[in-house]
């Protein structure tokens, strides 16, 4: 059955590889998303309202559950802010404190950048090519809810799967960062460990 999974989309980065390899075999959408991405200023800046976006700031509450990475819990919603501006394209993450507060930087392709920051609010702000504004804002979980009424009668997924793991990745990263000090670390080797994981597990389980 085609499904939507409310953030965060699993405890583990392997775990979110391993829901959509399972669904691309079986041929069965899922989609995952938190309702940050559909604020009004994202989308606008996502469809291009300040032109190609250059950099960008996305701040949210960032409360840790210890069963998961620390960002997947709650730090996700800015995560989601900061990507939906971005889009994918993300090559390197690194994890910093300001003030006791989480900062992860993310290099892009084409010499972007883009960075999440603990706040007590839903905040941001980008700049393009055509100008500069305000990003992150919560506009409530209708405009989420109107997207998966659309997913579920048509079938069509509204956040590809590639985007939905990238996000993961880089809080995934975030948490590799810290374990070691603050060092950079390759989205992509994060992909590829966490892709062996996900290997491994569905052969455990028979898939």
């Amino acid at each position: 059955k085609r499904t939507f999974i409310d953030k965060p989309i699993a405890g583990s980065l392997s775990d979110a590889v391993a829901i959509f390899e399972v669904s691309q075999k079986y041929d069965v959408p899922v989609f995952s998303s938190s309702s940050l991405r559909y604020g009004k200023n994202t989308q606008a800046a996502r469809h291009g309202a300040l032109g190609k976006i250059t950099f960008c700031e996305a701040g949210s509450p960032a409360s840790i559950e210890k069963t998961h990475p620390d960002l997947f819990w709650y730090g996700i919603h800015g995560c989601e802010s900061l990507f939906t501006v971005m889009g994918t394209g993300c090559q390197s993450v690194q994890r910093t404190t300001e003030d006791g507060l989480i900062v992860v930087t993310g290099k892009w392709e084409g010499d972007r950048t883009g960075v999440f920051r603990e706040s007590k609010k839903y905040t941001g702000h980008a700049k393009g090519t055509s100008g500069e504004g305000p990003i992150g804002s919560y506009d409530g979980y209708r405009p989420l809810l109107v997207e998966i009424v659309k997913y579920f009668k048509t079938g069509e997924i509204p956040v590809q799967p590639e985007e939905t793991l990238e996000i993961y990745a880089f809080m995934e990263a975030a948490d590799e960062s810290k374990r070691n000090d603050g060092a950079e670390v390759l989205i992509a080797d994060v992909l590829a460990k966490a892709r062996a994981q996900a290997k491994q597990r569905l052969q455990e389980l028979g898939e």
